[in-house]
């Protein structure tokens, strides 16, 4: 059996405040003419289909034309799942009724666990579609006090499908979770994923997945297997932040034989405008050839540039950022910065704590506090539902 594995599609993104709508409808152009030179036998979409609970009309017009082509037109079965970035509910409304036309969604997790099951020419494939969840919800889904973290989470998840799970058969998990070697973190995130936990750990074990012949997983944007080559995550289809310019982005083609043995291979997709970084003095810039690229421009120039944005975008239309790169002695100075939206959460709390009282919070603070945000981010995705 073929499989297209992708996953952070994000639609609905803004990146510098520009929407990349546009350039994600160009891309997924180029995903649907995969699919035509390709002929998957399915189509896997771990999670973050959209960028927020609440997209943009532009982005669910997107998602449903994109969604209606592969499915109605090219008959081609789609299993997804919910992502954090994404409204469980939103994606849940309606999956009942899509599954006849072969479009598998599951937004939301429930105790209720049955696989979708495909076939070839070999037989049957089983597909355990696990949609992002939070510990407390599964922890009161299951009726298990035990869970905490999402490591017990996606741990008590797995051994309820084992329950169930027939071995004789060929079985993929589709999910979206933190995925890491060993189940501790690692360097291998961008800043535009979110954080699965406040003041916790929000990874898991990739160990846990060792009885599927094949886990595609979503959430880091890096595509990249965990463990083994049969653990993947395919990374998002574009470039979303700063941090990824270096990335290769594209989809995973998955090949699934009799045995259950899978043959994995990348391919890459070209965006309409490609994301880097350029760097150099104002006049050296101003030299360059005309650029359509999404720029972040690093300014050498020691002194004073005036309208520097105004200037590059005679030559970088399209640029995002600019910053002065920071000389030797400014960097030693500002090494100490703190770069706000790169701290936790529980960092921020530490912090202005330590402001109005001029001490650091004790444990039980601690803890109070990130129960207390822990509802509220809960409240506001049960009141986007």
């Amino acid at each position: 059996m073929k499989l297209f594995h992708t996953a952070d599609w994000h639609l609905g993104k803004l990146v510098q405040g520009m929407y990349m709508t546009e350039d994600q409808r160009y891309i997924l152009q180029q995903f649907l003419q995969a699919i035509d030179e390709e002929k998957p036998d399915a189509i896997i979409v771990a999670g973050d289909l959209y960028d927020r609970s609440m997209p943009p009309v532009e982005a669910v017009n997107l998602l449903n034309d994109v969604l209606a082509e592969i499915v109605l037109e090219k008959k081609i079965p789609v299993l997804a799942v919910a992502g954090n970035h994404d409204s469980a509910g939103r994606l849940n409304f309606g999956s009942r009724v899509m599954r006849d036309s072969g479009l598998h969604i599951v937004g939301q997790f429930t105790k209720e666990h049955s696989p979708i099951v495909l076939n070839d020419a070999f037989g049957e494939v089983h597909f355990h579609l696990v949609p992002f969840a939070e510990p407390a919800s599964v922890r009161t889904i299951l009726e298990d006090d035990t869970i905490q973290s999402h490591q017990d989470a996606m741990q008590k998840i797995i051994a309820h499908i084992k329950q169930t799970m027939d071995t004789t058969k060929r079985n993929v998990f589709i999910g979206h979770a933190f995925v890491t070697k060993y189940g501790y973190e690692e360097e291998n995130t961008s800043d535009s994923e979110r954080p699965l936990s406040i003041g916790g750990s929000d990874c898991v074990d990739a160990a846990l997945f060792k009885q599927f012949n094949y886990t595609a997983l979503g959430h880091l944007h890096k595509a990249h297997f965990v463990l083994n080559e049969s653990i993947r995550y395919a990374g998002s289809p574009l470039k979303y932040s700063l941090s990824e310019h270096l990335h290769e982005k594209g989809f995973l083609i998955v090949d699934l034989d009799a045995s259950g043995h899978v043959e994995v291979t990348k391919q890459k997709l070209v965006p309409r405008r490609d994301l880097r970084v350029v760097e150099g003095s104002m006049d050296d810039l101003l030299k360059r050839p005309p650029c359509e690229d999404y720029v972040f421009v690093r300014l050498t120039d020691t002194t004073p540039v005036a309208s520097p944005m105004e200037r590059i975008r005679t030559v970088f239309p399209h640029a995002m950022h600019i910053e002065r790169k920071a000389s030797r002695m400014q960097e030693d100075r500002e090494i100490q910065a703190i770069d706000i939206e790169k701290v936790e959460d529980i960092d921020l709390f530490r912090g202005f704590y330590a402001d109005i009282l001029g001490e650091q919070p004790d444990a039980d603070t601690e803890r109070l506090f990130i129960e207390m945000l822990q509802e509220l981010l809960e409240e506001e995705r049960e009141a986007v539902r």
